[in-house]
């Protein structure tokens, strides 16, 4: 029973259901007629035709559906990040073996090439707008037929094309009376208004300047006015007083005072100024290319200098080497031809002495065999043969020497040796050490013997030392201990940096310092400001006031620069001799054996400067050797 009511009731839902459907076919059919009904009414069909399909082809137009690539309609249509589209081909084909991605149109480089994908909705319009090319009545699915006031027929539709009722409501909404003013030429003065209601209006021109037209981006206009913000009139006007553009209210109220002229006038007096501008620029930048040859030019002739005095540089001194070679050679094998000859008549004096020690034994073993005999007559024969010939030969003024007269050799060469440094140290400070810019324009050479006359007596400050530092008892010594001293943590005491002051600072003048570095493997040396930071971890470098030369794991030596420069020194300092000149803001190191300078610190000194000194940690025994401050002594 059940299932019978429940069969009646869906059947009496399809009834419903199919009356209601066809209901609303007789509804549309009402509607298509009526259309047809109006379209009839209106009459003039085919022109009214005509002049709406301008429209269209102003809303549909082929160059809004062209690839700026391959000038064709697009195919498979992808839109870069800048907001442009072309076809996937052949945007791939631009982009094929390209460094950096650019787009075709407004040259936006993106780092990295972007993943495109097909707009579908711009491939759906451009399908769309294919069909409708291809036929007449493509744009809704109807054709005219007939002459005008004739109806339209309908005929079926293809792919992806418009239904024929929303043809006929765009339609109906475009055939409206046009303005007597618009003519033929300015119908692609038509602006599209809105997306909801599919409104195409005409506007007339004004001023001779075309609005704004529909593009698959948006609106646009060819020439675009701009309007003033606070009267909403266009900035026909300049203020030559406050250099902007005003409107004609503006300068009937806020700017009645100033002198003002057309904007037109103004941007034709600035096209002159800009041509005049370019010019300029143009010679500039001549000018600069110019310097930029010659410069380059003055590389290559350096380049080439270089190179030749490297070439006379290994010549010379490659025949310097090879003259020392033989030198050394000849000079070896005269001492050996020496040591042979002496070594010759040794071997001879000792076979003589052999010979005469041999025989002298002989006759000591007769003369004892003599003494035994009881025969005076026969032991006087005898002792007399063997008296006789004792050998007679003086051997205590005969030695083996060899002189082999090379001290004059020896002091020659190191003459020309102390001389050829002596050359080096003429040569300009480049090629003694690799000072920066700043020390090579700023640096003066100053002879080792004349800054020593500048010598202080320099003693180190208890008050500033680090708590693990041990002084001596006169302060001309500092080494770092094990363990960490009970000291007043004041203000002026490193608590980090294991360091020392000394305790006389300088305010101006010229004053020079040595310390005794040999056996040891880390150190610091150089000068600080009084106005340092003291606590905590600190940066050593000139900004944060200090000027130090550093050494490392006995073999780094480097400038505390910002960043680290590195000095590779051949010669090892032994003792570092330390200038400070005041006044011109130079901080010297030396190397005070080999009187020759290792660096120059350029700079302008506005505070009190310390002798500054650190012994580095001991390093388990390695680096425990003291640094001392040692008197000077001037040197010849």
């Amino acid at each position: 029973m059940r299932t019978d009511n429940r069969k009646g009731e869906q059947r009496r839902r399809e009834q419903t259901t199919g009356e209601e459907s066809r209901e609303q076919e007789r509804k549309e059919e009402r509607t298509g007629e009526e259309n047809r009904v109006e379209l009839e009414r209106r009459g003039d069909g085919r022109r009214q035709y005509k002049r709406v399909m301008p429209f269209l082809g102003s809303f549909l137009s082929e160059e809004q559906f062209q690839c700026s690539i391959c000038l064709d309609i697009f195919d498979n249509p992808v839109s870069t990040p800048c907001g442009h589209s072309f076809c996937m081909t052949c945007i791939g084909y631009y982009w094929q073996g390209v460094k950096m991605c650019q787009c075709p149109l407004c040259k936006e480089n993106f780092k990295k090439k972007p993943e495109l994908h097909i707009n579908r909705t711009l491939r759906e319009i451009t399908e769309q707008f294919k069909q409708m090319k291809g036929d007449a009545g493509a744009c809704g699915g109807l054709e005219w037929k007939g002459v005008e006031g004739k109806r339209i027929e309908e005929r079926p539709l293809k792919q992806r094309q418009l239904s024929g009722d929303l043809f006929l409501v765009m339609k109906r909404k475009l055939l409206k009376p046009f303005p007597s003013k618009v003519s033929q030429n300015d119908s692609h003065t038509m602006v599209i208004q809105g997306t909801d209601s599919d409104i195409i209006q005409p506007q007339e021109l004004t001023g001779g300047v075309s609005l704004r037209r529909y593009t698959l981006s948006g609106a646009a206009s060819t020439m675009k006015i701009p309007r003033c913000p606070k009267h909403h009139r266009k900035l026909d006007l300049f203020c030559k007083s406050d250099g902007e553009c005003i409107c004609s209210e503006c300068g009937d109220t806020e700017h009645q005072s100033h002198q003002i002229i057309t904007a037109e006038k103004e941007w034709l007096n600035n096209k002159t100024q800009i041509d005049i501008t370019e010019t300029k620029i143009q010679e500039m930048i001549e000018q600069r290319l110019r310097k930029v040859e010659e410069i380059k030019f003055s590389l290559a002739e350096i380049k080439m200098a270089a190179e030749r005095e490297k070439q006379d540089c290994i010549r010379v001194i490659g025949a310097l080497l090879s003259s020392i070679e033989r030198s050394q050679a000849e000079l070896l094998e005269v001492t050996e031809m020496r040591r042979r000859s002496v070594e010759h008549q040794a071997e001879s004096m000792l076979r003589e002495l052999d010979l005469e020690v041999t025989e002298l034994r002989k006759r000591s073993a007769a003369l004892a065999k003599l003494a035994q005999t009881d025969c005076c007559i026969s032991g006087l024969r005898s002792y007399s043969d063997i008296n006789a010939q004792l050998p007679d030969k003086d051997w205590t003024g005969v030695s083996v020497k060899c002189n082999f007269e090379t001290k004059s050799l020896y002091n020659s060469v190191c003459q020309l040796l102390i001389h050829s440094c002596q050359e080096l140290q003429k040569l300009p400070e480049i090629y003694l050490s690799p000072l920066t810019e700043q020390s090579l324009l700023k640096a003066h050479p100053i002879d080792v013997k004349t800054i020593q006359e500048y010598a202080e007596d320099v003693i180190l400050d208890p008050n500033t030392a680090h708590p693990r530092l041990i002084l001596s008892e006169d302060r001309k010594e500092a080494w770092c201990g094990e363990k960490q001293k009970h000291v007043p943590n004041n203000p002026e005491r490193f608590n980090r940096v294991v360091g020392v002051l000394a305790q006389q600072g300088f305010t101006g003048g010229q004053h020079y310092w040595e310390v005794e570095v040999s056996g040891k493997t880390d150190w610091d040396l150089g000068v600080a400001s009084h106005s340092v930071n003291r606590k905590g971890k600190i940066t050593f470098s000139p900004s944060n006031g200090f000027w130090l030369l550093c050494l490392r794991d006995n073999v780094d030596y480097t400038l505390r620069t910002e960043p680290s420069t590195t000095l590779p020194l051949n010669l090892k300092p032994q003792k570092i001799g330390i200038f400070l000149d005041y006044d011109k803001g130079q901080v010297s190191f030396y190397n005070v054996e080999a009187k020759m300078l290792i660096y120059t610190f350029m700079d302008t000194f506005s505070d009190a400067i310390y002798p500054f000194f650190s012994p580095c940690t001991n390093k388990s025994g390695k680096n425990d050797v003291p640094l001392t401050i040692t008197p000077v002594l001037i040197t010849d």
